[in-house]
């Protein structure tokens, strides 16, 4: 097995075989996954059953209760676009169930049906985006906690949206997303993985602080926002058959490019469960 830094972040992998991988090469993936929460594999030749294997080694599944699910395998959810639909899944930076109460550990994705161009997968780390804001702001959002909310992005109204673009076949359940309670997470967390401070708040469902309104949330959120996405820090994964991404939701954000106009790209992805997540304690504290 062969590692190298990918350009941004996380960490390419090669010269492994996932189908087949021993304890002792998983146990290295493992502690590189743990430690830097992304990790990008090529030349893979995974069938469904495969890629329910691998997400098992992570942990337990969690079937995911708006995407489509693969019709012989519910434990897979569809990340499909067909070449008349405008919008994509997963177009904007965010990252995977930050609206549950126990956020998803993480993702394995796998390429299934490719378009001939475009389609990448953009990934940052919230370790770096967190360990380069000045002190004095890290200070600040230390003991700060944010609400998220899966409503404005599954729920009734956006639904309708998708209804009148074409692409109400690529999400499900809205009243789900309605019924749902936001939740409170700290904005700074102690991952807990690597123990390692992370930023946690996210452009696709954060949606204000704790004890702030929207508006007066806005300004902050949009320098955290800016900051974590600055050019030099984002890996940009070109997708070819074969690929498999496996992300920490904890420690990353992600956004699929919907550059592929009239063409059609599928992926399988399957989402790991998490656990509650804790806040880093102040410098001073």
């Amino acid at each position: 097995m062969k590692t190298k830094r990918h350009p941004g972040a996380g960490i390419e992998i090669w010269d492994v075989d996932l189908r087949v991988a021993d304890d002792d090469t998983f146990a290295r993936i493992r502690a590189l996954f743990d430690e830097h929460g992304l990790l990008f594999f090529r030349g893979q030749e995974l069938s469904e059953e495969d890629h329910i294997a691998l997400a098992r080694r992570f942990g337990t599944i969690n079937v995911n209760r708006f995407f489509v699910a693969h019709a012989d395998y519910p434990e897979i959810a569809m990340v499909a676009k067909a070449p008349e639909e405008r919008f994509n899944i997963g177009g904007g930076w965010h990252t995977d169930h930050s609206y549950d109460v126990e956020p998803a550990l993480g993702s394995v994705l796998v390429a299934r049906e490719l378009p001939a161009t475009g389609g990448d997968t953009c990934f940052v780390s919230m370790y770096d985006a967190f360990a380069t804001l000045p002190v004095r702001v890290q200070e600040r959002l230390r003991g700060m906690n944010a609400v998220h909310s899966s409503k404005h992005v599954f729920g009734s109204k956006t639904a309708l949206l998708r209804r009148l673009t074409g692409s109400q076949n690529q999400v499900k359940n809205p009243e789900l997303a309605d019924a749902m309670e936001d939740v409170v997470h700290p904005v700074v967390i102690k991952h807990p993985l690597s123990g390692r401070e992370a930023l946690y708040v996210n452009p696709g469902f954060t949606i204000r602080f704790e004890g702030r309104s929207l508006l007066r949330s806005l300004p902050l959120l949009g320098y955290l926002y800016a900051h974590a996405t600055r050019a030099r820090r984002v890996a940009r994964f070109q997708w070819q058959p074969g690929s498999v991404a496996v992300w920490d939701n904890r420690a990353t954000w992600h956004f699929a490019k919907n550059d592929y106009a009239g063409q059609r790209r599928v992926m399988h992805r399957i989402t790991i469960d998490g656990c509650p997540l804790t806040a880093a304690r102040s410098a001073r504290a």
